[in-house]
């Protein structure tokens, strides 16, 4: 199916500011960019970059006064994401290399101190996408999806317990479980079809049976076409926009996401 998304950022900058923007997706196995705009307002120069991640990053400086980004995307992809119960876990010596540097502990994820509770939620299962998938119902059962309950990046041992939590940091929570059990899993940030309320979104992604799979604790299926813009070990590699210097203040920030009437011809669901 063919879904459109769009972002768009204003700001209020005091002085010439160095910005970080990470806004551009990627074709990849369950996405294809059938057409993209980028907007800067006043126009800028700009330089991009594909960081160690593979996401696509664009430097600018912002001149003072407003400034803004607008984005959009027609994007076909597939109406739910893949599922593979029992998938298999791949032990660390086979894991490919670049998925490594998802099995470590990181600012945000804090794997090394998870161990008992990991084992805990998913005893008697056996190791790969049902470990994942426990982990991922544990947290939906346990803790209320609460968007705009928290402004402030928090760790998984932080949010760890408590009843309430936005999409950021329960994927964080997620994902140091899993890690714990010697799983590759990387944070993703993007768009999610039908999402309340509408805005950028946070899930993760777990290496079983030989490729990712998409998990997410804040909704109760797989369900909506998902645009994935940014992967990393924890939001500390996914922001959306960094900016460097005086603090600048951001005026609106507007996401939509409406799947399409044309029908997609693109799309081959692997």
């Amino acid at each position: 199916m063919l879904i459109h998304a769009t972002c768009e950022l204003d700001f209020q900058v005091p002085v010439a500011t160095p910005f970080l923007f990470m806004l551009r997706p990627r074709s990849g196995r369950q996405q294809w960019i059938a057409r993209e705009e980028y907007v800067l307002t006043p126009r800028v120069a700009a330089v991009e970059f594909t960081d160690l991640f593979g996401n696509l990053c664009q430097r600018v400086v912002a001149p003072p006064g407003r400034f803004s980004v607008c984005t959009s995307f027609e994007v076909d992809c597939a109406e739910s994401c893949d599922s593979a119960p029992g998938a298999a876990f791949t032990e660390v010596q086979f894991l490919p290399d670049e998925t490594l540097p998802f099995l470590l502990p990181s600012r945000y994820c804090e794997s090394d101190r998870f161990s008992r509770m990991a084992a805990s939620i998913t005893d008697g299962l056996a190791a790969g996408y049902d470990q994942c998938a426990a982990i991922d119902d544990y947290i939906r059962r346990t803790m209320r999806y609460a968007p705009g309950a928290g402004q402030e990046i928090v760790s998984a041992c932080e949010v760890n317990g408590r009843s309430e939590a936005v999409c950021r940091d329960m994927a964080h929570l997620g994902i140091a479980c899993c890690r714990a059990l010697s799983i590759p899993v990387r944070m993703v940030v993007g768009y999610l079809e039908n999402l309340q309320p509408m805005d950028l979104h946070a899930w993760f992604e777990a290496y079983v049976g030989g490729r990712w799979y998409t998990f997410d604790p804040t909704q109760k299926d797989l369900s909506g076409g998902r645009l994935a813009i940014a992967y990393g070990r924890d939001a500390a590699d996914v922001a959306i926009y960094t900016q460097f210097g005086d603090p600048v203040e951001l005026l609106r920030m507007e996401v939509t996401v409406a799947r399409m009437a044309a029908p997609s011809t693109r799309w081959r669901h692997a």
